[in-house]
């Protein structure tokens, strides 16, 4: 049978997996944002499109960097769990 605190720390491990998984929806929203405002930016000054663009593909990176970091964290959580 399994002990208390071991029982604790993998409940605490699902958990925090659970919660590092939700930074994705924050990447999701902060690409589309800055996609919008690309295209409106486009639009606005169509003779400055590639100035917009590489600017607004090194901010998607950064927003998808996030949502890797919280994948990785929670795969780590689960499948290689330090305090298991």
């Amino acid at each position: 049978m399994m002990e208390l605190g071991q029982a604790i720390a993998i409940a605490g491990s699902a958990i925090g997996a659970g919660i590092a998984v939700i930074s994705g929806i924050g990447a999701g929203i902060g690409q589309g944002y800055a996609a919008g405002k690309g295209a409106e930016a486009v639009g606005n000054q169509p003779e400055a499109k590639g100035d917009i663009i590489s600017t607004m593909l090194l901010g998607a990176a950064v927003a998808e960097s996030t949502g890797i970091y919280g994948l990785v964290i929670s795969i780590i959580l689960i499948f290689a769990n330090p305090w298991v």
